[in-house]
């Protein structure tokens, strides 16, 4: 059983007693550079601590726009040494995307980065690009980011005790089903 035992893992980390420090490490770099959705690491983190799931949400938030100003600065003055980076990882189509919302809704673009499957980081790089103000950049970040974590967060606090039993009887279909779903979303996307 492949997924159980992760599954498990992942609750014994989230219940750690740095977990909290992991996931301000994880949003932070999130936003700048890491692949893995912060998201993915506030979930379990929530539903093993119902009672801490506001705190870690704004620690996610937090230190996720903390690491978005940083993304931002890399935007407005490294963009040329990232630009072949986000070639090579694959990521230049969805920041040309990002830069493309941004000229269209300026604001609202960093907003709604937060739920879009654009990852967040090229939204800090293009904000720094376009020359956003980074003030409004910040409010902006703040209002989304937020949004993100504390549907996560409380989502878990709230389901997740009642859905982990539920969780741990399938974890095994419902690990195979994501890992199809990613080959899938792989395989189109290659196209």
């Amino acid at each position: 059983m492949i997924f159980a035992g992760l599954y498990n893992t992942t609750m014994r980390w989230a219940a750690h007693q740095h977990a909290e420090k992991y996931l301000a490490f994880v949003s932070f770099i999130e936003s700048i550079f890491f692949p893995v959705p912060t998201a993915l690491m506030l979930a379990p983190m929530a539903m093993a601590a119902p009672d801490r799931a506001v705190r870690l949400a704004l620690v996610a938030t937090f230190t996720s726009v903390a690491g978005g100003v940083l993304g931002y600065f890399l935007g407005a003055y490294a963009l040329d040494l990232i630009e072949p980076i986000l070639i090579n990882v694959g990521y230049i189509d969805k920041y040309h995307t990002a830069v493309a919302w941004f000229s269209e809704w300026g604001f609202w673009a960093v907003i709604v980065a937060g739920f879009s499957p654009i990852p967040f980081k090229l939204f800090t790089l293009s904000a720094g690009a376009l020359n956003m103000f980074l003030l409004p950049f910040v409010l902006a970040a703040l209002i989304g980011r937020s949004a993100h974590f504390f549907m996560v967060a409380l989502l878990m606090a709230w389901a997740g005790p009642r859905l982990e039993s539920k969780v741990k009887q399938y974890i095994e279909w419902i690990g195979w089903l994501t890992v199809i779903l990613i080959i899938a979303g792989y395989l189109y996307s290659s196209k």
